[in-house]
C-alpha cells in the first residue's frame, strides 16, 4: 500500500498501534514525558526569573542604591531554576533511548509473532524482503512516535506558556504575537501532512529494494552461473530513481517548511520588540522585560518552528501504516478439542476455496482422503498442489469451504492435537535449532532421531561430520538432498501414536531416482496405516500411490489410479513420461 493511497481508517488502525505501544511501555513513557514537560515549564519561567535577576542588579548598581544586597534572591532563584531544568533535561535524555529501544523491541516481537502465527499467508499477501523491511526498518520508526509524542507536548506547552507570560507582561504584546500565528499553523499543518505521506512512500520503496535484493541472494547461484550480474542488478535497484525522487521531495518539503519557520520567527519577534520598545520608552517596561518578552516570542512560536518533532511524527505515523498492516495478517485461533479416539485418518475438503491477490488459487474443491490412503497431488506450477497441502494441516485457513479431520473441523482442534495429528515434510526444509539433532527432533521425539535419520538415508553422511549427530548446524554444509533427507527424517521422527497424517510437499525432489525409491519405501513402513498426501512431480511417485488427485487451475480436474490417468496424454506429458514410469504403469 502506497501511503498516498492511505485512507482514513488505516491512518487510524496506525493511530491505534502507535497508542497501545506507547501504553505497554507508559513507565518509560512516563519518565520521559515527566523530564520533558517539567523542562518546558522550567524555560518557560526562567526568562522571568533572568529578567528579575536583571533588573535587581540594574537597580541596585543605580546611583540611589547604595548596596547590592538586594539582587542575591533574584539571583539565587535564577540559579536553582538553572540547576532543575539541567537536572529535568538529564532525565529526559536518560528515558528517551530506553523508551525507544523498549517500543522498538516490543513492536518487533509483536510484528514476528504475527507474521510467523499467520504462517503461509504472510507471504502470500508480502514479499519477504518487505515483510524484513517492516521489521527491521519501520518499527523503530514507529517506536519514536512516543518520544516524538512528548516532544511535541513540551513545545506545544512552551508555546502556551510564553504566549501567557507575554500577556502577564504587557497585554499589548499578545496581539503583536498572534497576527502571526495562523500563518504557523498552516505552515506546520501542511508539512505533517506532506512529509507523512512521503516519508511512507520512501519506507515502502525502501521495502521493495530489500525484496527484490532478497530474491536475488537466494538465486545467487543461477545468476553467477548464468552472467546476468548487470541485468539482476539492474531489476534491484529500478526503484532507486523513485527512492531518489521521493527523498528530494521530503528534502524539500522540510527545506520549504524551515525558511518559512524562519521567517515567521523573525517577522513575529520583530513585531513582539518593537511594541516592547515602544513599552520600554513610554516607561510602563524595564529593560529585563523587554529581555523577557523577545525570549517569550521565541517560546510562543516554538510548537510552530519544532519541525524536527512534527518530521518525527511523520516519519513513524508513515511506518506505522505499513506495520499496521503487517499486524492485519490473520492469527489463527484455535479450539479445545482433542483428536477423536482411535480415528482412521480421514480428510475431507468441502467446497474449499482460497484466493489470491490475482484470483482463486483453489476454488469449489470437495474431495475426500481415505484413512490409511496414500494420494498424490498433482498438477503445473500455480494448479494449487502446495496450497492443498498447507490446507490439509491447516498452515494456510481456506477463504470458504471447510476441511476436516476424522469429522472434525481443523479449527477444533487444540494446537497439540493438530500438531501431533499432521506432521510435514517440504521441499526445501529450514534446517533450524543448533545442532544436527536438535533439527531433527524438532516438534517430534528425540529418541527417535537416529532410527528416523536411517528411515531417511540420512544417517551415513550424519555420522560423516565432525562431531556427528552433535555438530552445529552452521558447521554441517549439506546439499539440496541431503537437507531433503533431514527435512523427512525431521517427519519421521514426529511418528508418535497420535500421528495420523502426514504431508509430503515435493519433499524427494531432490533425491535420485534410487535414493527416492529407498526413502519412499522406508516412509511407506514408518508410516503404515497413516494417511499419507505426497505433492509429485514425478510418475514414479505418483505410481506408487493409492490415488492420484489431478489439480488444473484450482480445480480437482481428475482423481483416480495414477494406471488410468495414464492414458490421459495431458497427464503423460505433465509428469514426463519416461521409461521407468511405463515400466511401473505395465507392472
Amino acid at each position: 500500500m502506497e501511503a498516498n493511497a492511505a485512507t482514513a481508517a488505516d491512518r487510524r488502525r496506525a493511530d491505534r498501534l502507535l497508542l497501545e505501544v506507547a501504553r505497554s511501555h507508559r513507565v518509560w513513557t512516563l519518565i520521559t514525558a515527566a523530564g520533558t514537560l517539567a523542562g518546558s515549564v522550567l524555560v518557560v519561567l526562567l526568562p522571568t526569573a533572568l529578567a528579575r535577576a536583571i533588573d535587581a542588579v540594574t537597580t541596585a548598581a543605580g546611583p540611589v542604591a547604595g548596596s547590592s544586597a538586594g539582587a542575591t534572591g533574584p539571583i539565587a532563584r535564577f540559579a536553582v531554576l538553572l540547576a532543575a531544568l539541567l537536572a529535568a533535561d538529564l532525565l529526559a535524555e536518560f528515558g528517551r533511548p530506553y523508551c525507544a529501544a523498549a517500543a522498538t523491541a516490543s513492536l518487533r516481537h509483536r510484528l514476528l509473532d504475527r507474521i510467523l502465527a499467520a504462517g503461509p499467508a504472510a507471504t502470500r499477501r508480502f514479499a519477504p524482503g518487505d515483510l524484513v523491511g517492516r521489521l527491521v526498518g519501520s518499527a523503530p520508526d514507529a517506536a519514536n512516535a512516543p518520544t516524538a509524542l512528548v516532544t511535541a507536548a513540551a513545545d506545544l506547552v512552551m508555546s502556551a506558556g510564553g504566549i501567557v507570560a507575554l500577556g502577564l507582561i504587557d497585554w499589548r504584546l499578545v496581539p503583536a504575537f498572534a497576527v502571526t500565528v495562523p500563518v504557523g499553523v498552516l505552515i506546520l499543518r501542511a508539512f505533517v501532512r506532506q512529509t507523512a505521506d512521503l516519508a511512507a512512500a520512501y519506507q515502502h520503496t525502501q521495502s521493495e529494494i530489500a525484496a527484490r535484493l532478497l530474491d536475488a541472494l537466494s538465486g545467487i547461484r543461477t545468476i553467477r552461473a548464468s552472467g546476468t550480474r548487470e541485468i539482476e542488478a539492474a531489476r534491484v535497484l529500478a526503484p532507486v530513481p523513485r527512492l531518489s525522487e521521493v527523498g528530494h521531495r521530503l528534502w524539500r518539503s522540510q527545506r520549504v517548511a524551515g525558511w518559512r519557520s524562519m521567517l515567521l520567527f523573525a517577522i513575529t519577534q520583530s513585531s513582539v520588540l518593537a511594541v516592547a520598545g515602544l513599552g520600554l520608552v513610554q516607561g510602563r517596561l524595564a529593560a529585563g522585560q523587554v529581555l523577557a518578552a523577545a525570549s517569550y516570542a521565541a517560546l510562543g512560536l516554538g510548537f510552530f518552528s519544532s519541525t524536527q518533532a512534527a518530521l518525527a511524527l511523520s516519519r513513524a505515523r508513515g511506518a506505522a501504516l505499513r506495520l499496521a498492516e503487517a499486524d492485519e495478517l490473520p492469527r489463527p485461533g484455535y479450539g479445545s478439542r482433542d483428536l477423536p479416539p482411535q480415528g482412521p485418518g480421514e480428510l475431507v475438503f468441502r467446497q474449499v476455496a482460497v484466493h489470491g491477490e490475482h484470483g482463486p488459487v483453489i476454488e469449489g474443491l470437495d474431495l475426500v482422503v481415505r484413512g490409511g490412503t496414500e494420494l498424490a497431488v498433482v498438477g503445473a506450477a500455480g494448479s494449487g498442489k502446495s496450497v492443498l497441502a498447507a490446507l490439509a494441516g491447516r498452515l494456510l485457513d481456506p477463504d470458504a469451504g471447510t476441511v476436516l479431520l476424522d469429522g472434525v473441523p481443523l479449527p477444533q482442534f487444540s494446537r497439540a492435537a493438530l500438531r501431533g495429528a499432521v506432521t510435514y515434510a517440504f521441499e526445501r526444509p529450514a534446517p533450524v535449532g543448533e545442532s544436527v539433532r536438535d533439527s531433527i527432533a524438532l516438534g517430534g521425539h528425540p529418541q527417535r532421531v537416529e532410527a528416523a535419520a536411517r528411515a531417511a538415508c540420512a544417517d551415513g553422511f550424519i555420522r560423516k561430520l565432525p562431531e556427528g549427530y552433535e555438530t552445529p548446524l552452521e558447521q554441517a554444509p549439506f546439499s539440496g538432498g541431503e537437507i531433503q533427507r533431514l527435512g523427512l527424517a525431521r517427519a519421521l521422527a514426529s511418528t508418535g501414536e497420535t500421528l495420523r497424517v502426514i504431508v509430503l510437499d515435493d519433499a524427494t525432489a531432490a533425491l535420485d531416482t534410487v535414493t527416492e525409491s529407498r526413502v519412499s519405501a522406508a516412509m511407506g513402513c514408518a508410516t503404515a496405516g497413516r494417511t499419507r498426501i505426497v505433492v509429485a512431480h514425478r510418475a514414479a511417485a505418483a505410481a506408487r500411490a493409492d490415488l492420484v488427485a489431478w489439480m488444473e487451475g484450482g480445480r480437482l480436474r481428475a482423481l483416480g489410479p495414477h494406471r488410468e490417468l495414464w492414458s490421459e496424454p495431458e497427464y503423460r506429458a505433465l509428469l514426463g513420461a519416461d521409461e521407468d514410469a511405463q515400466t511401473q504403469v505395465r507392472a
